[in-house]
């Protein structure tokens, strides 16, 4: 972003020239060079000051000039980690950039590029506008995740899991994109469309990489009830992701093979009620008990059919259930029933078991399935006192009752049902209780160029084999032919292909697939510590004394795939004593996003406001304050252009304020005096002082509510713009107006700078320390005290503080509005509380 206006140097601003904010620009400009000459947020190493990890969510490098919806989400860290420094912290606040992925694969092939060229290309263009807006990033921490140096950790610590077993290749029916030719995980699907290009997704049956997130899955839940700092939404959106169920495994079995048939179920209240049971095409049991029965063509025709469904499809509530007979019946173990078994394509084969049972009078899929097939009703629970008729039936019933024909269990109330019947089968060895989740493992392999290769080595005597860590990393073959295909570009390298086996020394095969990027992202906040650490994927004793990050800032859009593979693969880490405690995030603040027509701002949309064009116009400061002043920050705001004037007008008021009192300022050193104890106009300035820096420190501080601390900035600036502060006298002007300016540093960072240096105090302002309050101090001298008359509001007295009880019982009866209820009459009691409150009692 270019600047018409000239770079002021040692020149400083003054409110009195014409249309000041044509030298805001240049006053961002000069500051913004001070603070890297002196290094002012470079990360603070003092043993005697506590530490801050603020964290933004890294962006990605699209190459898009940033819009005012990217300046909110980054100047709400900045602000925090401003006001963290100056009250006394170590602050560690770093950005980098979430380098690999499609979009800059897909974007370079577009336009004839190599991806690490375009990436590169683009970290330079955001890097530039991020520098720009003049946020406080400590840049020798930056890092990018395509770099070897990146990536090499990326690869150790896949390999670490490797080891223990926690990632593993498998056969499996897997989301593919046609479009982005590539395996997608559950998590990146989303009803059914990819994440990325919003294209239909597909099943299909790979080997592919997972990761065994399952087996964190209780952890995952349980460690979430201590992370009292995050939003109960993203608690609540990772904990039904997650979905913790306890219910029943119930062993059906094929009637003529006896081959196991295992059912997941939370209802086993509804067993008798059982009429069929449908399985997934993928399932491995399809083609084996179809073989040789009258239905296995018709069988094989469903399954070729089903593979050629898309995720919405198999997956849609709205769409005709379909099905064909397997020609084999299972039996039901709690009554020996046997049973039609169905393939059916609303089953997926990686949810549950793969195999479903059918309870048409009890689950309303299970209702219109059966309705259609013309299969059997079976009513097992039915409201208290009434009998529910199969043939009459409309739709299923789904509410609590009680058991009926269930045997034994008839009259049971249905919940108590569940686990008697569960408790029952167990003894039997035909089932037992059984804990589940909807967290399915972590697909990480992608069919792409522009990633991190998987550092493994196909050897078809030993297997898959770990890539020596001496090799790390495993790099990218530059040359090789990116454009996607049937198979991964990098099985068109031969040079990256082929190779030896670690083990045995004969001819061995790279895996070609690299990772998804989300596995880049669950690590980078441990790699800032140490950047350059060469001996490992980071400083572990660093670690140890930043971790766990203290806040948290990013988009809600990231509560499921980011926010849960981060907190895992910390796990992970911890589990090999490489980090400190079980979380990486101490404190989460997710932001709403900037709109305008009422959609979001978005490139697609056209309807973005672009920052440099606002910055030119009205420079840093007044965007910035804006942005956090139109809305709470984590509502939506929508872009206002008359908003944005009225915020330059109320900083011009700053300025004045600041140059209209210059020979006060310069003559009364920071902190100075608190004229309190003065009387008269100057212990009011001082009251007011204290009351802005308190609302202004606890709306900081709390849950970042920087619109209403804005708003108490206002209503202070209104104050002193219209005080005698002549009268004040010199100190009074100088403590408030000091205080002010450095109140106003979080917000409007070059303009505190600018108004410091007037003040005649050393630069920078952010080594100033925060001003302290006394809440005491804030207190007003006159306060209102409420008179009830038996119980009931009937005026208000305005009176000193401290006024005792004689005195406000006197000033209570003496008022008119009370003794219009009083009616001539005395009170038989009269209670007073002290500035708080007088009840009298007739």
């Amino acid at each position: 972003m270019s600047s018409p206006y000239p770079i002021l140097g040692d020149t400083m601003f003054h409110m009195s020239e014409e249309k000041p904010e044509h030298y805001w620009r240049a006053i961002d400009r000069k500051w913004q060079k001070h603070w890297a000459d002196t290094k002012v947020f470079a990360t603070g190493e003092d043993p005697n000051k506590p530490k801050q990890y603020v964290l933004m969510m890294f962006p990605y490098p699209s190459g898009s000039a940033l819009h005012m919806g990217h300046v909110r989400t980054y100047v709400l860290g900045d602000i925090f980690t401003r006001y963290m420094k100056m009250r006394g912290f170590n602050t560690l606040h770093p950005m980098g950039w979430d380098a690999f992925g499609l979009p800059a694969e897909n974007a370079a092939i577009k336009r004839g590029f190599h991806p690490r060229e375009w990436t590169v290309a683009n970290i330079q263009t955001m890097k530039g506008q991020l520098k720009e807006l003049g946020i406080a990033y400590d840049w020798e921490r930056e890092i990018s995740t395509c770099e070897p140096e990146y990536y090499r950790w990326t690869q150790w610590i896949f390999l670490r899991m490797f080891e223990k077993g926690l990632a593993y290749l498998k056969n499996a029916p897997v989301n593919w994109c046609p479009s982005c030719m590539t395996v997608l995980a559950n998590e990146e699907v989303d009803n059914g469309a990819c994440w990325r290009c919003k294209g239909a997704v597909e099943r299909k049956e790979l080997k592919q990489w997972f990761l065994k997130i399952t087996a964190y899955a209780d952890a995952l839940l349980e460690d979430m009830k201590g992370l009292d700092k995050w939003p109960d939404r993203v608690k609540s959106m990772q904990e039904n992701w997650i979905g913790r169920s306890e219910g029943s495994n119930v062993v059906f079995r094929e009637k003529e093979t006896g081959e196991e048939m295992p059912v997941f179920t939370t209802r086993a209240d509804t067993l008798f009620g059982v009429t069929f049971i449908v399985i997934a095409p993928e399932h491995p049991l399809v083609a084996k008990l179809a073989k040789g029965t009258p239905q296995e063509a018709e069988v094989d025709a469903y399954v070729e059919k089903a593979k050629k469904l898309s995720f919405i499809d198999r997956t849609s509530t709205e769409r005709e259930k379909t099905g064909v007979l397997l020609g084999r019946h299972a039996i039901n173990p709690v009554n020996g029933e046997a049973v039609p078994v169905f393939v059916t394509d609303y089953v997926l084969a990686d949810y549950g078991s793969g195999i479903v049972m059918g309870v048409p009078a009890h689950d309303q899929r299970d209702f219109e399935f059966a309705k259609k097939k013309g299969l059997l009703m079976k009513v097992v629970i039915s409201p208290a006192g009434e009998k529910l008729e199969p043939a009459s039936m409309t739709e299923a019933f789904v509410d609590d009752g009680v058991q009926v024909n269930s045997g034994a269990f008839d009259g049971m109330p249905n919940r108590e049902a569940i686990w008697a019947i569960t408790d029952w089968l167990a003894q039997d060895g035909k089932g037992g209780r059984k804990v589940t989740f909807r967290l399915r493992d972590w697909l990480i392999s992608r069919q792409r160029y522009w990633g991190a290769p998987i550092p493994i080595i196909h050897c078809a005597k030993c297997g898959p084999v770990a890539a020596p860590d001496a090799d790390l990393p495993v790099l990218l073959p530059p040359q090789a032919d990116f454009r996607p295909g049937a198979e991964s570009p990098l099985a068109r390298s031969k040079e990256f292909v082929e190779t030896r086996c670690p083990k045995c020394g004969g001819d061995a095969r790279r895996d070609t697939d690299t990772m998804g990027t989300f596995i880049d992202s669950s690590w980078y906040f441990l790699r800032y510590v140490s950047p350059n650490y060469t001996d490992g994927p980071f400083d572990e004793k660093a670690v140890a004394r930043w971790l766990p990050v203290d806040q948290y800032i990013g988009g809600i859009e990231h509560a499921i795939m980011h926010l849960l593979y981060s907190r895992f693969i910390y796990k992970v880490l911890a589990d090999l004593g490489k980090v400190p405690g079980r979380e990486p995030f101490n404190a989460l603040f997710t932001h709403g996003f900037v709109l305008k027509g009422g959609s979001m701002m978005s490139k697609s949309l056209g309807n973005t406001v672009a920052a440099d064009e606002t910055i030119a116009k009205y420079g840093c400061d007044t965007a910035r304050t804006f942005l956090m002043f139109a809305a709470p920050p984590e509502k939506d705001l929508e872009w206002s252009e008359t908003g944005i004037e009225g915020i330059s007008r109320f900083l011009k008021r700053v300025g004045r304020l600041v140059e209209g009192n210059m020979e006060s300022l310069k003559t009364n050193a920071y902190p100075g005096p608190d004229p309190a104890s003065a009387g008269g106009i100057a212990r009011e300035v001082s009251r007011r002082t204290h009351e802005a820096v308190m609302r202004v420190t606890r709306d900081i501080r709390d849950d970042f509510h920087y619109n209403t601390a804005i708003s108490a900035l206002m209503e202070f600036v209104n104050f002193l713009s219209d005080a005698d502060l002549s009268a004040a006298g010199p100190e009074a002007t100088s403590f408030a107006i000091k205080r002010l300016v450095l109140l106003m540093a979080p917000f409007a960072p070059h303009l505190a700078e600018e108004w410091w240096e007037m003040a005649g105090e050393k630069p920078s302002v952010f080594n100033a320390n925060w001003p302290e309050f006394s809440a005491v101090a804030a207190q007003e001298d006159v306060v209102e005290v409420p008179v009830q008359v038996n119980g009931k509001l009937r005026s208000m007295l305005r009176v000193p503080r401290g006024t005792g009880k004689e005195a406000l019982e006197k000033a209570a009866l003496a008022d008119p509005k009370v003794q219009a209820f009083l009616a001539g009459s005395a009170p038989r009691r009269c209670v007073v509380i002290p500035d708080k409150l007088v009840n009298l009692v007739l």
